[in-house]
């Protein structure tokens, strides 16, 4: 699969793509909004990791210029330290099909929830 990862913090970015990797995953990660949607388009990922609170570009405004360019379909799983914010219907009318809250207590379950995500394809996980 392929795994595209946006977060402005570099130790999530770096533990969620050494987990993905482990998995024997494809992964791309991104530093900031703009740079994710770009890697989206030119990539063509399976699967997201998308924070909300970006640089340059936040978590729904990647989301909602993709779908204004009707960008690649990829299952999204959002994600963001701030919690009481947001949660799965959140994360769903802004377009995704899964919230994790941050910071992870294990990497590997966030991977493994991925990995359910995707091959059952339901938008409920």
């Amino acid at each position: 699969m392929k795994i595209l990862i946006v977060d402005d913090e570099p130790l999530v970015r770096k533990s969620l793509g050494r987990a993905c990797r482990a998995k024997g995953h494809e992964v791309t990660e991104a530093v900031d909004g703009k740079d994710g949607f770009e890697k989206w388009l030119e990539i063509k990922p399976d699967l997201v990791f998308l924070d909300v609170l970006m640089p340059e570009m936040s978590g729904p405004e990647v989301l909602q210029n993709l779908r204004e360019k009707k960008g690649p379909p990829a299952k999204v799983i959002l994600m963001s330290a701030y919690s009481g914010e947001h949660n799965i219907a959140t994360a769903q009318q802004m377009g995704a099909d899964l919230f994790i809250p941050k910071p992870f207590e294990d990497v590997f379950q966030v991977v493994a929830r991925a990995d359910q995500l995707y091959s059952s394809g339901k938008t409920d996980a």
